[in-house]
């Protein structure tokens, strides 16, 4: 028995060391984490159990009967991040570059196997050379395993990436399907095909950052949702983003107790909105002033600027925010910031997380960019995704609602359940100007007539009023009372109850 305790201790000694000292070395000189670092500033203290410590690869070719390494390149298991559990798989990029082994994948699919089986979601920390060259297809064949479950994954257990090491070719793919992607300036890329490919075939000389670093991909490709600086904030942003999520779609997400009062008024909400409906203003700082202790956790801050997708509480609860923001492009939706907060309602409703929206929108953007791009399609996506959202919505209307753009920004006709307006409205097919130009075409010479034309549209189109009348705004608030408004509206929907009609899937225009 002692001799087996004595190679139990060997085993566990060995697995912990991963590539040893030296490549331990080599990891802290880049300035990045080991595998197990990286877990023990993820997990609260104590809380990881490990799976397959001692699991090997079966490979005997290229001389690979000689390497072998306890855990085979990637630490899994469970634990818990303020007390709630997640399963997770961390890559050792010290054995073998972290390359994935038909094991390795083995490893990944166990923990996402349980993960579903215990309704828990699963953080991915990604740090791999790509497939193992060595095992050839059964290398490939372990990341269609992990695909496979990925994609069962969706939409059941929340699902994050963090790339904290190279990510390349076929290995993209998993994290590409996940609900998040963190990752880390300076150390972390992701691409399909690398730079000396790139260049071979398109003659394009291009650096491993500028084709596939942290910044390209969140400011460019919308691939990530944010770029950090180091491991240590990676690590720390994803707990403070699992803090918002439920562990699965059968659960609501987790309530935070707060001092904030849920009938809190602030009156410097009333200013905001500038008197000349032309000027800017911006709009995260209404979405401060209302959650809970100005607490928004914004997501792809660097992508289509022009919406603001994220999370927030109202009174313990968390909730999802959509605004559009004046501050860029007028506020007007594109395709960039459709797909953007597209992806991000339909999160939301997976997970069962309400969705605030704050509409402050001109219109669409024009011009053949954007119609050449297929705008068309790209638009419907957000339509699409807010018409289907079957999880609470309420909607805020703070300054312009114009055309088809109003209808898309969870409206009342797309079955949102609480509609309100600012006195600041305007909810009109178009702007007055253009209106005018359009209806009274033949007095366009007489600038008198048609300015009073303009005033007259103004007065008659450019108030929450018109829409009231007809029932698609519930109500004209004051700013001030935005906060004490959606909370109250927010505990009457917690028992809401709707759904959409069978089918096997919608099929949304992709």
């Amino acid at each position: 028995m002692q001799d087996i305790i004595q190679a139990l201790e060997e085993k566990r000694a060995a697995a912990r060391l991963g590539g040893g000292e030296r490549r331990i070395k080599a990891q802290h000189a880049k300035g990045k984490l080991t595998a197990r670092e990286r877990i023990d500033v993820l997990l609260d203290p104590g809380s990881f159990e490990e799976f397959d410590m001692f699991v090997e690869h079966r490979n005997n070719d290229f001389g690979m009967a000689d390497q072998k390494v306890p855990g085979d390149g990637v630490v899994t298991g469970y634990g818990t991040i303020n007390g709630r559990t997640v399963f997770l798989f961390s890559q050792d990029f010290t054995v073998f570059g972290g390359s994935l082994s038909e094991t390795h994948a083995e490893k990944i699919c166990k923990i996402m196997e349980q993960a579903l089986k215990v309704g828990a979601p699963v953080i991915g920390l990604n740090d791999s050379g790509g497939a193992r060259i060595q095992e050839g297809v059964a290398s490939l064949g372990g990341y269609a395993d992990v695909f496979q479950r990925t994609i069962m994954a969706s939409g059941a257990v929340p699902q994050l990436s963090v790339i904290m090491g190279p990510c390349a070719g076929g290995a993209v793919y998993a994290p590409a399907m996940t609900d998040f992607i963190f990752m880390v300036k300076d150390s972390s890329y992701m691409f399909v095909t690398g730079p000396d490919v790139v260049k071979t075939v398109t003659h394009e000389v291009v650096t491993h950052e500028e084709l596939g670093g942290a910044i390209t991909h969140t400011t460019k490709s919308s691939v990530a949702d944010l770029a950090l600086e180091n491991d240590i904030e990676a690590l720390e942003q994803t707990r403070r983003l699992f803090d918002f999520l439920p562990l699965s779609n059968r659960e609501a997400p987790p309530v935070r107790p707060t001092e904030d009062p849920a009938d809190r008024i602030d009156p410097s909400l009333d200013t905001l909105v500038p008197t000349d409906p032309t000027k800017p203003y911006d709009i995260k700082e209404l979405i401060e002033k209302v959650v809970d202790e100005g607490d928004f956790f914004e997501i792809q801050p660097e992508f289509a600027k022009n919406i603001i997708i994220g999370f927030g509480r109202m009174d313990g609860h968390p909730v999802g925010i959509v605004a559009n923001q004046p501050m860029v492009l007028a506020g007007c939706l594109d395709i960039n910031s459709s797909r953007k907060a597209a992806r991000f309602v339909r999160f939301c409703d997976c997970f069962n997380i309400p969705i605030i929206t704050f509409v402050d929108v001109p219109g669409f953007l024009p011009g053949t960019d954007q119609e050449y791009g297929g705008i068309i399609k790209h638009g419907s996506k957000l339509l699409f995704a807010y018409g289907e959202a079957t999880v609470p919505k309420v909607t805020v209307i703070t300054r312009k609602a114009y055309g088809g753009a109003y209808d898309v920004m969870a409206s009342k006709h797309l079955r949102g359940d609480m509609n309100y307006a600012w006195p600041s409205a305007e909810i009109a097919v178009m702007g007055a100007k253009g209106a005018v130009e359009i209806i009274f075409r033949d007095e366009i010479g007489d600038a008198e007539k048609i300015e009073a034309r303009t005033e007259e549209y103004r007065s008659r189109f450019a108030n929450p009023f018109i829409a009231g009348h007809r029932g698609f705004i519930d109500d004209v608030i004051m700013p001030q009372n935005t906060r004490r408004r959606l909370c109250k509206a927010l505990e009457m929907l917690r028992t809401k109850k709707l759904e959409n009609p069978w089918k096997k899937h919608d099929n949304i225009p992709l």
